[in-house]
């Protein structure tokens, strides 16, 4: 009988147990479901306007890869290179209303700086090894890009007022407008017109100075009442203070930005320059096109673990970051199986040229990989953005791929003479790999609690600073 009784003791400790394993189990569902809708409202539309924006790029060289490969290499270099390397200069200046038009005199002071590398474009890419034919037709895509250069100054400001205001939707919409536009501008001046090359420039010019109309009439037109009351001359004050407060983050960023703008420079002193520029510039747009939904949940993440924090609460912040990271990582997965699959078919959306259709074949591995640590490197980097730990991400950044992956690709491209696999090979392993793994330790290792109590007590001085000041305004 007492065996009995406790067979029946066992059996409902067993059930208690199975009931609380399911709820619990119901409870996590839950919590992912609800954490996924929190980052997808961030990251959802600030996605759909990267990937749009980025759209632009890949219609521009894929029209320029059915004219012929020296104008696929020469678009590639002339836009990733040379606007890219612009790009990194001019993205670090963004705040609000007076502060945006503050941006745009700071920008636009600074594309007239920087034109140089646009005028002298042909001889430059000669003295850094391009050749002859690749140089010339870059100098003279570089110099129909100029309106693009200044469409910076106006753009970056732009879009970081209205994502600050939760507008992501507004921007959304317009970026899709534009692509539109590009996709009709381009086919306009290159199947219909015969512009050539010259003609994918102008096409890619009016479609991002349309995206800054629309932005901009948004934004003067009345649906920013409380952040745009029209321009004023207080924009003009206090520039060189604007200036010198954003230059050590804009190094930061330029750095980073730059790496891959180096590694297809450093294709162009390969013994097959131009099959190498095409191929690669194939799978860098690839990548880029990808790299939107992680650098979109990048945005996102680094939002959620800053409230969570700000609110107190560490666990939740460190909930979100898992969330982001395993949502990251299988949607990296999903894109690393297709590339595997389409392998000897992507370069079709760029180029007609069997050469580079096999040599981007040859590549797939690489971009396979790239694409996966590409997709989860950014939302462990949000994470750590979030918590405040920015000076630390630009150095984790920076050391991996400018003291190891460089230096590394450099030596395996030529050294060992294992061509554009072994550079490519060299920068992946030796930067993003390493960059990857660092800071997953980092995350791993973090604190959450008690990060959550600095940014606890951070806000309770900020709101007890506030509240004197208050008085004091009312005495």
């Amino acid at each position: 009988m007492g065996s009995v009784n406790t067979d029946r003791d066992c059996n409902q400790a067993l059930n208690l147990q199975d009931k609380h394993d399911q709820e619990n189990k119901g409870h996590l569902s839950l919590r992912i479901w609800v954490e996924t809708k929190k980052l997808w409202q961030i990251a959802g539309p600030a996605m759909f306007s990267l990937m749009a924006l980025f759209s632009m790029n890949m219609i521009t060289q894929a029209f320029a890869g059915h004219l012929g490969d020296v104008k696929l290499a020469a678009i590639s270099i002339a836009n990733f290179a040379i606007v890219g390397f612009n790009y990194g200069l001019l993205v670090r200046y963004h705040m609000l209303g007076i502060y945006m038009q503050r941006s745009w005199i700071v920008l636009f002071l600074c594309c007239f700086l920087l034109l140089p590398f646009y005028v002298f474009a042909t001889p430059l890419l000669k003295r850094l090894g391009q050749p002859d034919e690749v140089a010339e037709l870059s100098g003279v895509v570089a110099l129909w890009l100029i309106p693009l250069h200044f469409s910076f100054a106006f753009l970056f400001p732009l879009r970081t007022f209205l994502q600050s205001q939760l507008k992501n939707q507004v921007t959304a919409w317009v970026s899709l407008v534009s692509l539109g536009i590009n996709a009709l501008t381009s086919w306009l001046f290159v199947d219909v017109l015969h512009f050539g090359i010259v003609g994918v420039a102008m096409a890619l010019d009016i479609s991002w100075w349309a995206l800054i109309l629309g932005l901009f009439v948004y934004t003067s037109c009345g649906w920013c009442p409380s952040t745009w009351t029209g321009f004023s001359v207080q924009a003009f004050s206090g520039l060189w203070e604007f200036v010198k407060l954003s230059a050590a983050s804009g190094i930061m960023l330029c750095l980073e930005n730059w790496y891959y703008r180096i590694l297809i420079l450093m294709t162009g002193h390969l013994k097959n320059a131009t099959l190498d520029v095409d191929a690669f510039s194939v799978c860098m747009s690839t990548i880029g096109w990808e790299f939107m939904i992680p650098l979109a949940f990048f945005a996102a993440t680094g939002v959620r673990v800053s409230n969570e924090l700000g609110a107190g609460n560490g666990k939740a912040a460190k909930f979100a970051t898992v969330v982001s990271v395993a949502q990251t990582a299988i949607t990296g997965f999903i894109f690393c199986i297709l590339i595997m699959i389409l392998k000897n078919k992507i370069a079709l959306v760029f180029t007609s040229n069997p050469d580079v259709i096999h040599e981007v074949d040859n590549l797939s591995l690489l971009l396979a990989i790239s694409i996966l640590l590409n997709s989860v490197q950014p939302v462990l980097s949000g994470a750590a953005v979030g918590s405040g730990s920015q000076a630390k991400v630009a150095y984790v950044n920076l050391g991996c791929y400018y003291i190891i992956g460089l230096p590394l690709g450099f030596l395996m491209g030529w050294v060992f003479k294992l061509g554009i696999k072994g550079v490519w090979s060299g920068m992946i392993f030796g930067g993003t790999f390493t960059q990857t793994i660092t800071l997953a330790i980092i995350t791993i290792k973090f604190n959450w609690d008690k990060e959550a109590e600095k940014a606890w007590d951070r806000v309770d001085k900020w709101s007890a600073s506030k509240s004197n000041d208050q008085l004091k305004a009312q005495h």
